[in-house]
C-alpha cells in the first residue's frame, strides 16, 4: 500500500530523480522559466517552492540548506540576492504553469514552468496564445496535408551551413594533429637510425 507516498517517482531511482529536479530548479532560478512535461513540472514546481521560501529568510543555515540541493554556489548566490527579495510579500504561489500542448513524438503533455512575478500576466497570456496557434497549425496541417513549419525550412540551409563549417573546422583540427604525429613520428626514427650508427 501506498499510503501518505507523496510525490511522482517519474520512472527514476532516488538519485537520478533527485539530481534531475536539481538541475530543472538551477535552470528555472538561472532563465525565470523553463519548457518540460507536466509531470516533471509538478515535481520541479514543488522543490522550486521551497528553495525560495528559504531564501525568504537569509541566514548561514539557510544558504547551507538551499546549497545542499542546488549545490552552485552562483545559483545559491542569486537566489538570495536576487530572486527571494522579489516575493518578500508574498506567501508562496511563486511559480506557475501554462499548458503548451502536447509533444509531438510521445504525446506527453508539455507545460511551461515560470516565476511568477518576473512575467508579467500579459506575457503569459501571450506565451498561452502562441502555444495555442501551434497546434491550431498543426491541426491545420494534418487535414490539409502540408507541413506546418515553413520557418524551420527556411532556416535548414543556414544550419546545414554551420554544421558544414564544423565539420571542417574538425578535420582541419585532425590533419593538423596527424601532420604533427607524423613528424613527431619521422623524428623520432631520424634519431634511432643515428644511434644505431
Amino acid at each position: 500500500m501506498r499510503h501518505q507516498k507523496r510525490g511522482n517517482k517519474l520512472g527514476r531511482s532516488a538519485s537520478h530523480r533527485k539530481a534531475m529536479l536539481s538541475n530543472m530548479a538551477i535552470s528555472v532560478f538561472t532563465h525565470k522559466q523553463i519548457k518540460t512535461t507536466e509531470a516533471k513540472a509538478k515535481e520541479a514546481r514543488k522543490l522550486v517552492e521551497r528553495l525560495i521560501t528559504h531564501a525568504k529568510t537569509d541566514s548561514t543555515h539557510k544558504r547551507r540548506l538551499v546549497f545542499s540541493i542546488l549545490r552552485d554556489k552562483k545559483i545559491t548566490a542569486l537566489l538570495f540576492d536576487e530572486i527571494a527579495p522579489v516575493y518578500a510579500n508574498r506567501n508562496g504561489g511563486y511559480t506557475r504553469l501554462i499548458k503548451l500542448g502536447y509533444r509531438p513524438n510521445d504525446s506527453a503533455r508539455v507545460v511551461l514552468l515560470q516565476l511568477v512575478d518576473f512575467f508579467s500576466e500579459e506575457n503569459a497570456k501571450e506565451g498561452k496564445k502562441a502555444a495555442t496557434k501551434k497546434s491550431g497549425a498543426k491541426t491545420a496541417a494534418k487535414k490539409t496535408g502540408k507541413s506546418e513549419k515553413p520557418a524551420e525550412k527556411e532556416q535548414a540551409p543556414q544550419i546545414e551551413e554551420a554544421a558544414a563549417a564544423e565539420v571542417e573546422a574538425v578535420t582541419e583540427e585532425n590533419a593538423e594533429t596527424e601532420a604533427e604525429k607524423n613528424e613527431a613520428a619521422a623524428e623520432s626514427a631520424a634519431e634511432e637510425k643515428s644511434e644505431e650508427k
